[in-house]
Formats: structure tokens, C-alpha cells, sequence
């Protein structure tokens, strides 16, 4: 009986599946499009390893008063730890006269988790992110997924042009409306004359 063992293991050791899901969490966060396609089962484990660091960046956002730089801090620090960290000896590595090697993208990740998302989901209780099945890979059969964070530009795109149709189709039925009444005060009016 498998009590008491939650989650999957995707076929991997502890490390490298942590590694994994820190890959596909850095993907996610800093994709331009809020979206990845993996495989179903990594995405089904992806989403709450990427809800809780979302959860976090969500409270650093509602902080306020004088612990608010401090506790930001310290969740910034814990948001750190689902990702990838930066490069290693930094500072140590550049000599004199070389550029820096660039941040890696676990760093950049943080920031925008922080910065932006944090900010986008901070009356949003939890439900992040939005896994769609996609069918079959046609190589080995694999399920396919897209996952994905909700309140994306895409679907706010979306639903503005769907309340602009909304609102074009009532124009124009309200336009019709007034035009079928024309036609039929005409058409009692030609009635009366004859």
C-alpha cells in the first residue's frame, strides 16, 4: 500500500526531479506568453510547486508597515528556493576588466515573481495556474499539456472582444429594431393613404 506517498516520481531520483520541476517552474515564470507545454503528469506536479512560490510573492505584496521591507525580504528569500540560484562565486570569478557573466534566469524569475505576479494575483485566494490537455505526442504516445497563469494578456485580450461583440450585436440589433419600426410605420402609413 502506498500510504503517506504523495506525489509522482517521475521516473527520477529526489534530485533531479527537484531540479526538473525548478527548470519548468524558471520556464513558466519567465516565458513571455505565461505558458509551457510538458508532459501531463510534470504538470500536474508542477502547479502546486509553482502555487506556493506565487503564494509567497502574493503575501510580500500585501505587506505593509515598518516589518514590510524585512518580511519582503525573507519571502523573497524563501520564493529563491524553488528556483535555480544564481551563479555561483560571481564575484569572485570576473577579473579586472571583464564583464560579469549574466545573471542566470532563477534570478531572473524571482524578480519578475516579485515584481510583477505578485502584484497581478494579490486578490486572487490561489488558483494560479491552468493545466489544458493537448492530446497525444505522436513519438511515444506521451500526453501532452499546456500549463499556463490565469489573468494572462491573452485572455484579457479575449474577453475585451468578446464584450465588444456583445455590445456591437446589441447596437445592431437595437439598429434593426428601429429599422423593422420604420418599415412598418411606412408601410401603415402608404396603407392609410391609399
Amino acid at each position: 500500500m502506498r500510504h503517506l506517498k504523495a506525489h509522482r516520481k517521475l521516473g527520477r531520483t529526489t534530485e533531479h526531479r527537484i531540479s526538473m520541476l525548478r527548470n519548468l517552474a524558471t520556464s513558466l515564470i519567465n516565458s513571455r506568453e505565461d505558458r509551457i507545454v510538458t508532459t501531463l503528469p510534470k504538470a500536474k506536479e508542477l502547479r502546486p510547486f509553482v502555487e506556493k512560490a506565487i503564494t509567497l510573492s502574493r503575501r510580500a505584496a500585501s505587506l505593509e508597515g515598518s516589518t514590510a521591507e524585512v518580511g519582503g525580504l525573507h519571502l523573497r528569500r524563501q520564493a529563491a528556493s524553488f528556483f535555480h540560484s544564481g551563479n555561483y562565486r560571481r564575484a569572485t570569478a570576473t577579473r579586472r576588466g571583464q564583464t560579469p557573466p549574466p545573471r542566470t534566469a532563477g534570478v531572473a524569475a524571482v524578480r519578475r515573481l516579485f515584481d510583477e505576479l505578485g502584484e497581478r494575483f494579490k486578490d486572487r485566494p490561489g488558483g494560479y495556474t491552468r493545466i489544458i490537455k493537448m492530446g497525444r505526442r505522436t513519438g511515444d504516445g506521451a500526453e501532452l499539456a499546456i500549463i499556463e497563469l490565469v489573468d494572462n494578456v491573452r485572455e484579457k485580450e479575449a474577453q475585451a472582444s468578446a464584450r465588444k461583440r456583445t455590445k456591437g450585436s446589441t447596437k445592431k440589433k437595437a439598429g434593426e429594431a428601429k429599422t423593422t419600426e420604420a418599415t412598418a410605420d411606412t408601410k401603415e402609413e402608404s396603407k392609410s393613404e391609399e
